[in-house]
């Protein structure tokens, strides 16, 4: 009965740490480039927007131009964020390939 226990006490400490490792992740900023910087978007860890900027250059685009240079700015961003997201939770799990929004069931 006493690993049972200890095995419970651990899940538990993991599931603790991993919404500390949860919190830290919404507080990253990360940001993304498309067309040589001529885009550069800054996501939250939590992938809200928080801004969008188009330099002048690219200003004088067309706007589908610009519109494919925000959308691959995003991605940009969302990849960073991912990656950095994936750090934090390797310092949590110790090199454990988890998920960011695993759920322990306690």
């Amino acid at each position: 009965m006493t690993n049972f226990t200890d095995m419970l006490s651990k899940a538990k400490a993991m599931q603790d740490k991993m919404k500390e490792a949860q919190e830290q992740i919404k507080k990253i900023e990360v940001e993304g480039t498309a067309g040589g910087n001529l885009v550069t978007v800054k996501l939250a860890g939590d992938y809200e927007l928080k801004s969008i900027k188009i330099s002048d250059s690219a200003k004088k685009e067309d706007r589908e131009i610009i519109n494919d240079l925000i959308i691959a700015a995003y991605n940009n961003a969302k990849q960073n964020l991912k990656k950095k997201s994936a750090e934090e939770l390797s310092k949590v799990t110790g090199g454990l390939n988890l998920p960011f929004d695993l759920k322990l069931p306690f």
